[in-house]
């Protein structure tokens, strides 16, 4: 009796075992992460565990839990002067104006950009 592809039992995924599906945590902590990591501490005067260096997943945790904060205030929303730059470009070659609440808003200005491009 000859077994069809159906017959044979599938492995199980790593949602039903409850393991990591990618290899994301195996990888090694790369160079520009390891660099902008010493750049926070520097900047903030932290000490940077060292056994966190070799571990690219614990490294990024670290990033995330001590990166500065984006600067708020009254223009903290408003787009890039390069995503101005490109905007501005993308309306002279489609010859379509960008509208004057994109120039007040990142998230409208981006939305434009996609739509326009």
């Amino acid at each position: 009796m000859q077994l069809s592809l159906f017959d044979i039992p599938a492995a199980p995924r790593p949602a039903e075992t409850g393991e990591v599906s990618n290899d994301y945590h195996l990888l090694p902590a790369t160079a520009k992460q390891q660099d902008y990591a010493r750049q926070i501490a520097l900047r903030a005067n932290l000490d940077l565990p060292g056994d966190v260096l070799s571990d690219r997943r614990r490294l990024s945790e670290w990033i995330d839990a001590h990166k500065t904060a984006r600067p708020g205030g009254r223009f903290a929303n408003y787009p890039s002067s390069k995503q101005v730059a490109f905007a501005e470009r993308v309306a002279r070659m489609k010859r379509n104006p960008v509208p004057p609440e994109c120039f007040r808003d990142r998230a409208l200005m981006s939305k434009w950009i996609d739509r326009n491009r």
